[in-house]
């Protein structure tokens, strides 16, 4: 089932607790991905903001690299988003799976 427009949430709670809403996203240009501003895109898909096809033709992603970010948010919060934390995460998660 396709969402529409109206069966979309109002406002969403955003990764530092403020409201988002379609007009509070990211800018669809947006080049320098923060943490901060992937976990709101992270919020809105989860939230039922966007569509993960949405999200994905937006802001120029692919299913992988939103996936990831989906990932590192369940997995460490928004600190999983940093860049220079995403290698450290990996592999505390590949050890911890390998001790599984």
């Amino acid at each position: 089932m396709l969402r529409t427009e109206i069966d979309r949430p109002a406002v969403v709670v955003g990764p530092l607790g403020e409201a988002l809403d379609r007009k509070s996203l990211p800018p669809r240009d947006t080049l320098r991905w923060v943490a901060r501003r992937k976990a709101e895109v992270v919020a809105a898909v989860n939230g039922g903001l966007l569509t993960i096809a949405e999200a994905c033709e937006r802001y120029d992603l692919t299913l992988e690299e939103l996936a990831s970010w989906q990932r590192a948010v369940e997995r460490e919060g928004m600190a999983g988003l940093r860049a220079t934390r995403v290698q450290h995460y990996r592999q505390v998660h590949e050890r911890k799976s390998r001790l599984s």
